[in-house]
């Protein structure tokens, strides 16, 4: 029953209270139970109270986009001697904490206090496809440069690579006329690999980027930009390689 929404089953709501649910039990089964049985039920199947998260379906056919999830991985497991595979994204910096959630005693919530006043930082990063480790820049805008300038710190950083292969989604920055222009210049030395349209799951730095928002910038207390900076630094140094290290166990930088 957890596997369909109340619409699925007649009920006029979009999601499940347990009140609802023992409705829902009662009609199927002729039994009602307690709200607090049915808890105990719940507790029994080890179901939890956990957040939905959003999707966008991708717009392409299923074997286009099966084609090119294939090409791609078909490229990371033929890599050849002086090639290097990176997952490229770019991740917002907001100055106004992401509000989640976080454990709290029985009658009381956790206050975080926000600044009211958004700044906004980017990075743009590429995550080794074999070693996991992570090579990323810093700007004030999401823009073609902040794209330009992550790829001349990886052939700075792999200089001696011969072609460096990058995995990345369709966001305009990634294509724009600019970024041709620089091809002309770097030649063959690095060889785009684009994603289908949502399809965050293919790109490994994705779960990256969750780690860094579960523990940096979710709930964070940081009055200016450039402390939760710091603290960001401070995270992708200890997250380095990943998945290995565990930086959220390592001990605070008191920044």
């Amino acid at each position: 029953m957890l596997q369909l929404r109340p619409i699925d089953c007649g009920w006029e709501r979009s999601s499940w209270s347990r009140e609802l649910l023992a409705r829902e039990m009662a009609k199927r089964t002729g039994i009602l139970v307690s709200r607090s049985t049915l808890g105990v039920c719940l507790k029994l199947l080890k179901a939890r109270w956990g957040r939905a998260r959003p999707r966008v379906l991708c717009p392409w056919r299923k074997a286009r986009r099966q084609r090119r999830l294939r090409e791609n991985r078909t490229m990371l497991s033929t890599l050849k001697p002086g090639e290097e595979a990176f997952y490229v994204d770019e991740v917002d910096i907001d100055l106004n904490p992401r509000i989640g959630p976080d454990w709290t005693l029985p009658g009381q919530q956790r206050w975080v206090l926000t600044p009211g006043q958004n700044e906004k930082h980017f990075l743009a990063g590429a995550l080794n496809h074999r070693t996991g480790h992570l090579v990323w820049v810093e700007g004030d805008q999401k823009r073609s440069w902040l794209f330009l300038n992550l790829l001349r710190a990886l052939l700075r950083r792999y200089r001696r690579a011969r072609v460096l292969h990058l995995i990345l989604d369709n966001y305009i920055i990634h294509r724009s006329k600019i970024v041709k222009a620089a091809f002309a210049e770097w030649g063959s030395r690095i060889h785009l690999h684009y994603l289908p349209p949502y399809c965050p799951d293919e790109n490994r730095i994705e779960r990256l980027w969750l780690q860094l928002h579960a523990n940096v910038t979710r709930n964070h207390c940081c009055g200016t930009i450039n402390r939760l900076l710091r603290k960001v630094r401070h995270f992708l140094h200890y997250a380095t390689p990943f998945p290995g290290r565990q930086p959220f166990l390592v001990k605070a930088s008191h920044v």
